[in-house]
């Protein structure tokens, strides 16, 4: 259902950005894998070209604004289009809570998270509205959604703000045929976790949302025909942490 669109992922190289790609691909999808680590983006577009698809690299930090123009503006020259804009470059740092936090930490963690996905939604809302069509995802967090003292001031605004920013996208840009879906997980199995002041067990991690859980959700989102919007999916594992607890949650 994909054939023909072209895809544009950033924090491809793990977790759910890669997941997303594998499955846009395998849905027929054009992919540009985005990331910081480069090695990283080779061996995925190695693991999608295996498979038969199709994937071009882009070394890129989200934060970097003039560098994501460029990255954008590459894109639309070679390939004519972007179809499909997923905005999941994200961080966190073991330092997050108000006793920890740095004004410098702050900043950092927005500009990846926030500042990133509007860098690169801006970069690519021209030509998706000249040409009266285009989907945006944003992988926000179920911080996203609800209060959560696990992930600390800064990646809980940063996560409200790209759910605020999918609604005003759709608020504005439906008229013109651009449509946006902000999808809040609870906790996936993914890098990221090894960022944490305490790292989750092994047994915690196996009952958490898997990567490839987000990868077909972002599939789902990007085959329904345009005329659907899907806003958000608020999405979770059965055995909800922020439900039932955890020693790396608990408060100290």
């Amino acid at each position: 259902m994909l054939q023909g669109k072209v895809a544009w992922i950033t924090g491809a190289g793990s977790g759910i950005g890669r997941s997303g790609a594998l499955e846009l691909s395998a849905g027929g999808a054009q992919v540009i894998l985005s990331g910081r680590r480069g090695e990283q983006l080779e061996e995925v577009a190695a693991e999608i070209e295996a498979a038969g698809g199709k994937a071009d690299t882009i070394p890129l930090d989200v934060a970097d604004k003039a560098a994501v123009a460029k990255a954008a503006a590459g894109i639309l020259d070679r390939h004519g289009r972007v179809d499909i804009l997923v905005n999941s470059a994200g961080i966190n740092l073991p330092n997050r809570f108000w006793k920890n936090l740095t004004a410098d930490s702050f900043e950092q963690i927005v500009a990846v998270n926030l500042n990133g996905a509007l860098y690169c939604t801006h970069a690519v809302l021209p030509a998706m509205r000249a040409r009266k069509d285009g989907l945006v995802i944003n992988v926000s967090s179920w911080a996203g959604r609800f209060e959560s003292y696990l992930t600390g001031p800064a990646y809980n605004a940063s996560k409200h703000a790209m759910v605020a920013m999918t609604m005003s996208l759709n608020d504005e840009e439906c008229v013109n045929g651009v449509r946006g879906c902000v999808i809040c997980p609870g906790e996936v199995a993914t890098p990221i976790l090894k960022h944490r002041p305490k790292p989750p067990t092994p047994e915690e991690i196996a009952r958490m949302l898997q990567p490839e859980d987000l990868g077909r959700t972002i599939r789902f989102v990007a085959e329904m025909p345009a005329h659907a919007c899907v806003n958000e999916i608020l999405i979770s594992p059965t055995w909800n942490r922020f439900f039932v607890g955890g020693k790396d949650i608990a408060r100290n």
